[in-house]
């Protein structure tokens, strides 16, 4: 008996653990949840969750990867000022539900589905009726049951999507004076809050941003010596990044809160579709190195000045040459993005001109932290290419290689004199 007792010990065991975890309730914080078009008609805060929702027009949504198959439970941990109805929707399947009027926030079921496979999923709430001024404010998002098994989802009120990077290696002992790159956005990838860098390197980087419905950006910027992460104030004047001359139109300044430095920009109304150029140009001096970044105007035929900044205790040509795509809007960190980078070229103090064909692959903490899974890249078309968010599986992983074809064509450069 003891023997046959014991013996059946291991099993019970086990049963009791995924009786466990299946009871264990996993539960998404409210603030991150995205609203869907747009946020507006409703917040989403990292204090307080989903709050203020008002507009019917944007649905919220919640989204998670599942290693696991089989049963999932959900339930919504909300409240609201006056009864109303939501539709939930997840997996195929959609139920209306009521939200009672509460001043605290109650667990509320919603549906029960079975998740055949793994993967990317997305639960929708959006508003019927409402009898008070909002359908809900929103804590969490509970879960339960066999596929919430290793479930990921965002823990962190960051909402903003990886960002990712192509890094480049010039020919060993080749020192790197001017460099030379290409972007091309897919139309309908450029969206707000997206910054793709073409000509990044161990002191700065150059690029084209998307700020607003109606306002885009060239951007560059030099980063001050040491190690002051926010406030240039308390950056010595020695080691400050020194602004010696800037495009016309060209707005420079320092920055801070993501280390420090000089920043300048120009206004322009970038196209989609379109091919545009960067040159950055390192002349050595001493201890310092003067960094200056021409872009080409395609409409004027030529290249623009968009400024000149002084290095302190560097003295080096460029190093650790990138390029990047970056998003930096919470709002609408939900949006897939994708750019093409290609055609990048450097020319050493010899003159001789070299062609980059080859890029590694990496990303940030968000990624490695597995905080969000979508994200990648690769080479196609000849262009390396890089994109982000929008809850897809991820085509590369860290340390990744790519290759593009040469072309062969060295840049054909005539800058403008000053």
């Amino acid at each position: 008996m003891n023997k046959l007792r014991y013996s059946l010990l291991p099993g019970l065991f086990a049963v009791a653990q995924t009786l466990c975890a299946q009871q264990s309730p996993v539960v998404l914080p409210g603030f991150t949840a995205y609203a869907v078009p747009a946020e507006q008609g409703v917040r989403i805060s990292q204090r307080q969750g989903v709050t203020q929702w008002k507009d019917s027009a944007n649905a919220v949504h919640f989204y998670f990867h599942t290693s696991a198959t089989g049963a999932i439970k959900l339930a919504l941990q909300a409240k609201s000022d006056a009864p109303s109805r939501l539709r939930v929707s997840l997996n195929g399947r959609e139920k209306i539900v009521s939200i009672p009027a509460k001043d605290s926030f109650a667990t509320i079921p919603l549906l029960e589905t079975k998740l055949k496979d793994t993967g990317f999923y997305t639960l929708v709430l959006k508003g019927l009726d409402k009898q008070g001024e909002v359908y809900a404010d929103i804590k969490g998002l509970q879960l339960e049951g066999p596929a919430t098994k290793n479930i990921q989802f965002n823990p962190k009120p960051w909402r903003r999507s990886a960002s990712v990077h192509l890094g480049y290696t010039p020919p060993e002992g080749a020192q790197v004076e001017w460099f030379y790159g290409e972007i091309r956005v897919p139309e309908g990838q450029d969206k707000i809050g997206t910054y793709f860098m073409s000509c990044g390197w161990h002191r700065g980087y150059f690029g084209m941003q998307v700020n607003g419905p109606a306002e885009r950006r060239i951007i560059f910027s030099v980063w001050d010596a040491g190690k002051e992460p926010d406030d240039r104030k308390l950056v010595r004047y020695e080691d400050q990044v020194t602004m010696l001359a800037k495009g016309d139109s060209v707005v420079a300044h320092g920055f801070g809160g993501e280390g420090t430095g000089g920043h300048s920009h120009w206004v322009y109304d970038w196209k989609a579709g379109e091919t545009y150029r960067f040159l950055m140009h390192a002349v050595p001096k001493g201890t310092t190195t003067q960094y200056t970044a021409y872009f080409f105007v395609p409409e004027h035929n030529e290249w623009k000045l968009i400024a000149s900044f002084r290095a302190p205790k560097d003295g080096k040509y460029m190093g650790r040459l990138y390029s990047f795509l970056e998003n930096f809007s919470f709002e609408n960190g939900w949006l897939h993005r994708k750019g093409y980078f290609g055609n990048h070229w450097v020319k050493t103090p010899e003159g001789q001109w070299i062609e980059l064909t080859k890029a590694r692959f990496t990303n940030d903490a968000t990624a490695r932290a597995k905080d969000r899974l979508d994200f990648g890249g690769g080479a196609e078309n000849g262009w390396f290419y890089l994109w982000t968010a929008g809850f897809i599986p991820a085509d590369a992983k860290l340390g990744d290689t790519f290759e593009r074809p040469a072309t062969g064509r060295q840049p054909q450069i005539e800058l403008p004199a000053f």
